[in-house]
């Protein structure tokens, strides 16, 4: 007997996954809003990177390179790389899809962290596989924790290195003995989108690692120091064998001629991004010290964002927080996606958009 379908469906696990939600970018009824929710610099993009896009724009009827090797070039000479282990992509994002659709499948596992990026359970079911995560400590990756949930079915680990939404880092003897423990199969992801803001003496973003063996990947992005979010330029810095395999699905022309061109110009504008880290640094310091002299507890961070908790009180809770700032117009993000329900993230703004939450809060906690 036939089964009757009235409509498409999609394979088994699909409708499993829960959408990724985004932070939230309005305040209605309020005149001016100051949006610290998405991790953008509020310095805006290199003016060599915005040139680059305009020029490309007078072109915008010819195909782009399908290798994007103006960028990869670019990349190669910033960080001493070898152009033939780069590959560029889609944002980041897409990336991190390309290593689940080619090394995931029904059956098959990857190891994620307890408030990893929601990207990566994301992409991991979509392929088939079972998103296995692990619990961390004090709101760190924990490499032992990791290690004790691989078993023969583990095909990928994924590290948000330093952390979103929490900021912290693993330091690089740590990642050295985490890859150490992982069967020669298992591919070791180290996305470290916010690499550009740390000032540690023991993190590594992953290039020695990446340079030294055949399984481990380095993703990073041109979201966050380098502010050109809306363009969707991600990076990955790999083996030869990896990249050969991601290149036979990736898209012949996955990232448009704009991108690639600001990207390039972007990159080799280091002196931009200098100022961008300087003033992330200076700020993430007072933010720091205001946020806790007001009675707010506080993640240590090396990003371009904080994490602060709330107490758990009536009426002083994160969900509160929020409504209250929105209400002022700034906006941060709700973090209970990520098992984090009584904290906000604030990204590192302007001057006048710090020192605006510092007095919003103090006003919240009744403590001017």
């Amino acid at each position: 007997m036939s089964i009757v379908v009235s409509e498409p469906v999609p394979r088994p696990g699909i409708l499993d996954i829960a959408a990724y939600v985004p932070g939230k970018e309005h305040a209605p009824g309020v005149a001016r809003v100051f949006k610290l929710s998405s991790n953008e610099t509020p310095l805006g993009a290199s003016p060599k990177a915005i040139e680059a896009f305009r020029q490309s724009a007078g072109h915008l009827e010819l195909y782009p390179d399908g290798q994007a090797l103006a960028l990869r070039e670019a990349i190669a000479s910033v960080h001493g790389l070898n152009v033939a282990n780069i590959m560029c992509g889609n944002g980041s994002d897409e990336l991190l899809g390309l290593l689940c659709h080619v090394y995931l499948g029904a059956g098959d596992e990857a190891i994620i962290t307890q408030h990893g990026f929601l990207v990566y359970k994301i992409q991991i079911m979509g392929a088939g596989a079972k998103a296995v995560e692990v619990p961390e400590k004090e709101y760190t990756v924990d490499v032992d924790a990791i290690l004790g949930a691989v078993t023969e079915k583990t095909k990928l680990v994924f590290i948000a290195n330093p952390g979103n939404p929490t900021g912290t880092y693993v330091p690089v003897a740590d990642i050295r003995r985490l890859h150490a423990g992982l069967p020669k199969n298992v591919i070791l992801v180290l996305d470290a989108a916010y690499a550009e803001y740390v000032r540690k003496s023991d993190y590594e973003a992953g290039v020695e690692l990446v340079s030294q063996n055949k399984n481990v990947v380095m993703c990073r992005t041109f979201s966050k120091a380098y502010g050109l979010a809306a363009l969707r330029i991600g990076w990955m810095y790999g083996p030869a064998g990896i990249l050969d395999a991601l290149n036979r699905v990736r898209g012949p022309f996955n990232m448009n001629a704009p991108a690639i061109a600001a990207g390039a110009a972007a990159m080799r504008d280091q002196d931009f991004i200098v100022e961008a880290v300087e003033h992330n640094t200076l700020w993430l310091d007072k933010l720091n010290h205001a946020f806790e002299a007001i009675g707010l507890k506080v993640t240590p961070s090396v990003t371009n964002f904080v994490l602060i908790h709330f107490p758990d009180v009536d009426g002083k809770r994160a969900p509160d927080a929020d409504e209250f700032l929105t209400s002022r117009g700034y906006i941060l993000r709700a973090v209970k996606g990520y098992g984090l329900p009584n904290a906000l993230r604030m990204t590192v703004g302007s001057e006048e958009a710090n020192r605006g939450v510092i007095e919003a809060l103090g006003e919240f906690m009744g403590r001017k």
